[in-house]
């Protein structure tokens, strides 16, 4: 058993040479000691032994935990980043839909079916006393009228967005016969002046007003 002591303690100062090489004199003479203690001791050399191989497993086992750590922070961090990335993308949506619906409510779009909205014209084809003519406005856009303050009733035929259109129209209404067919414009379902409607609308192709219009 001492042989086999004295070997171990052999071994370990021959693997331990070149670190042993560099300890200044003091530090050979007290190691120098502890071998001849261990010599003397092997039990507590077995002890040594057996704990250094325990922090070794330990520190085996540190490192792979270091690892195992390292590769769920990477995963966390890629993951970070895709969320990021989504998250930027979002608030990119974000601002589109908001600059989107800032145009819609500067410009909202006009369902061209939906005359109530918007400006639109119709062609007026005369005012007419003790014609009660309500119940076919109901459902019917193309027909309407209103009262006067006289009493007389304003019919019209019709409704365009394109004035040019309704132009057209007033023309083939005069042409058969329906001498004061004009035309009336609406803004938002309410009459207005036609002087304050057509700009933007007939583009520099501004019509003339004739001298034998029907007041509105």
């Amino acid at each position: 058993m001492k042989k086999l002591t004295l070997l171990f303690c052999l071994v370990l100062l021959f693997a331990g040479t070149e670190s042993f090489a560099q300890l200044s004199k003091q530090e050979k003479k007290e190691w120098k000691k502890k071998a001849k203690e261990f010599k003397k001791n092997p039990a507590a050399l077995k002890t040594l032994t057996e704990e250094k191989k325990v922090a070794d497993d330990n520190v085996a086992t540190l490192t792979n935990q270091t690892k195992q750590l390292q590769a769920t922070i990477s995963d966390k961090d890629a993951k970070i980043a895709e969320l990021e990335d989504q998250l930027s993308r979002m608030r990119s949506e974000l601002t589109a839909a908001k600059a989107e619906l800032a145009q819609l409510k500067e410009n909202p779009v006009i369902n061209p079916m939906d005359f109530s909205k918007g400006v639109v014209f119709k062609v007026q084809i005369g005012a007419f006393k003790n014609k009660d003519l309500k119940k076919y406005f109901d459902n019917n856009p193309n027909f309407g009228g209103e009262a006067t303050d006289k009493g007389d009733q304003k019919l019209t035929i019709g409704v365009f967005r394109d004035y040019w259109e309704a132009d057209t129209f007033k023309k083939y209404m005069r042409e058969m016969g329906v001498k004061d067919a004009w035309i009336v414009p609406y803004k938002d379902g309410q009459r207005v002046e036609i002087k304050d409607v057509l700009e933007g609308v007939v583009g520099d192709k501004v019509p003339a007003k004739p001298a034998d219009a029907p007041k509105q």
